[in-house]
Formats: structure tokens, C-alpha cells, sequence
């Protein structure tokens, strides 16, 4: 869906992006992870346009981005920024029918992809009248992604969507967009410098570092078959964790005592290990199970660590 071939972008003559290539393809997710300053603000805002390459191209469905023109291929494509970037002077309504305007919808047609979107985001419709400042941290991220959905269009860059929640009002919001229906068949690029946020909700990882592309994989790639160093001590600090999370029952169940044990909490095999353990937790009758599948999950470990 999106290719990048040997782009790059230079500032006062310090390379920001050196010559990157990568692709996003079709309905998958893709995190570009790194530290501040490493150029995946630059990169995601290169293919919307907002910054323009010095060299290389973008093509989007197999289209150079540069023979269209840039307001008619921000139309095209979805896109959230830091802070969810509403306009203060506009009521939540009119900040969501922004797109709308521009591709001179009728009002109804509007208001109707509106009340879609609130009750997909778990908004109420009395939001509507309100300014962006009247609204806690959650709701005003939740509006910018529906402001980004409303034309519903293939593509959706996010940069750093999540960045200003807390810990707890972020996870609800990633619960959120991974089950969110409405995301499944678009193709997303993601800016993160949240390697736990990474590991959630990509389903690959561009990983970044001074301009250039590290390694690209899953990120049980990026955890067991890291390319270098840099990599692998990206990872370090929250390594146990991560691969709690990347884990699934599916990969456990080989290992497990009993492979139907845990039918009755209608887990499914592509349950992670840490959401499986968690809820496992809840409830003191559940010891067995629950270090049933931690030794499963270790046994699982050990086989990936090379």
C-alpha cells in the first residue's frame, strides 16, 4: 500500500531522514519506534506531504505522491496528531466535520458518519456542543481519531496519538483501537517513542535511529533475532515484559499441562500471555492454571532465545 524508496530530508544541512525505504502493506499497522530526534516525525509527515522530500519517493497504491496535488492527497489520508491537534475556536462538532467540508459533503450525510464514529469511540452526542478545552485528555484524543476517520479513507498516518494520557486512560484507549473494527481494513503508520505501545498495537516495527532504519520485523523479530547491539539494548529494559505481551496461548499451548484448561474463561489462541495471566489472576482459584502457563510460557521462551 505504501512504499518508500531512499527517501531523505536534510535541515540546515543535518540529514534528519538518510535514505530510508520500507513499505506498509495492506491493512497492517506499522510502528516507526526510535528515540526524540531520530526522524519518524519527518518520515510520517514526508508522506502526507506536510514536509516535503529532498530526495526518493513515496508512492501510495502504487502512485508517486508528488503527481497529485498535496491538498487533494491529504484528502485522501487519515490523519492524528500529538495532542489530537483540535482547533480551539471550533466545537467539537465542526472540528470533526473539517474533511466533511472540504469534500463538500451534504449535512446529513455529516451528521450521520458522525454519530457512527461517537458510538464506535464511546462518545456521547452532548460532546458535540462543546469546546475541545471543555473535555478531558481521552475524549479529545478520541475526537481526533474520529476527525481522522470520518472520510474513511485506506490510509491513517498517527503521530504520537497516545503520547499526552496517562498510563491508565492510555490502556483503555489502546483496548479500544485494537478492537475498533472500523481500523481493520485501513493501513496505518504509527510514530511512537513507546516501545510498550509499539509491541501492542503493530503488527510490524520500523526501528529507528539518527535518520536511518535499524531493523524492520514483528516484534518477536525485533526481540529474538535482533540484527545488532542497538537492537537488541533497545529492548533490554522491558525485554520480560514485551515478551509476556507478544506471547499468545497459541504458542504456550504446546506447553501447557492441559491444552482445553482454559476453555472456560473463553480465552482465544491468539490471547496474549500477559492478558491470559492477568485475568488468571482475578480469581485465587485459578492458581494452578496460573503457573501452569507461566511454566508453559518459559518452556516457550527458551526455545526462542538464541
Amino acid at each position: 500500500m505504501i512504499t518508500v524508496e531512499s527517501v531523505s530530508k536534510n535541515f540546515n544541512g543535518k540529514p534528519a531522514v538518510d535514505h530510508i525505504s520500507f513499505q506498509a502493506y495492506d491493512q497492517e499497522i506499522l510502528v516507526l519506534l526510535g528515540t526524540s530526534g531520530c526522524g519518524k516525525t519527518t518520515t510520517l509527515k514526508m508522506i502526507n506531504r506536510l514536509i516535503e522530500a529532498d530526495s526518493g519517493n513515496i508512492l501510495i497504491d502504487g502512485k508517486n505522491i508528488r503527481d497529485q496535488k498535496a491538498e487533494q492527497l491529504r484528502m485522501g489520508i487519515g490523519f492524528v496528531m500529538q495532542h489530537a491537534g483540535l482547533f480551539p475556536h471550533y466545537t467539537i462538532k465542526q472540528n470533526i466535520a473539517v474533511v466533511p467540508e472540504l469534500l463538500k459533503w451534504d449535512r446529513k450525510k455529516t451528521e450521520k458518519r458522525t454519530e457512527e464514529l461517537l458510538d464506535k469511540l464511546h462518545l456521547a452526542e452532548d460532546i458535540l456542543s462543546r469546546f475541545p478545552n471543555e473535555l478531558s485528555g481521552g475524549q479529545q484524543q478520541r475526537v481526533g481519531i474520529a476527525r481522522a476517520l470520518i472520510a474513511n479513507t485506506p490510509v491513517l498516518l498517527m503521530d504520537e496519538p497516545f503520547g499526552a494520557l496517562d498510563n491508565i486512560t492510555k490502556a483503555d484507549i489502546h483496548s479500544e483501537f485494537k478492537s475498533l473494527e472500523e481500523l481493520k481494513n485501513k493501513t496505518i503508520i504509527l510514530v511512537t517513542h513507546d516501545v510498550q505501545e509499539a509491541f501492542e498495537l503493530g503488527h510490524r516495527i520500523c526501528l529507528m535511529d539518527k535518520g536511518k532504519i535499524i531493523q524492520t520485523g514483528t516484534p518477536k523479530e525485533m526481540l529474538y533475532r535482533p540484527e545488532n547491539s542497538f537492537v537488541s539494548g533497545f529492548f533490554a529494559e522491558n525485554r520480560l515484559l514485551l515478551e509476556y505481551k507478544i506471547a499468545t496461548l497459541k504458542d504456550a499451548g504446546p506447553f501447557l499441562n492441559s491444552e482445553n484448561q482454559y476453555d472456560e474463561f473463553k480465552f482465544v489462541e491468539d490471547t496474549s500471555v500477559w492478558d491470559a495471566l492477568q485475568k488468571l489472576s482475578s480469581d485465587h482459584k485459578n492458581t494452578d492454571q496460573y503457573e501452569d502457563l507461566i511454566r508453559a510460557f518459559n518452556d516457550y521462551r527458551k526455545l526462542q532465545i538464541v
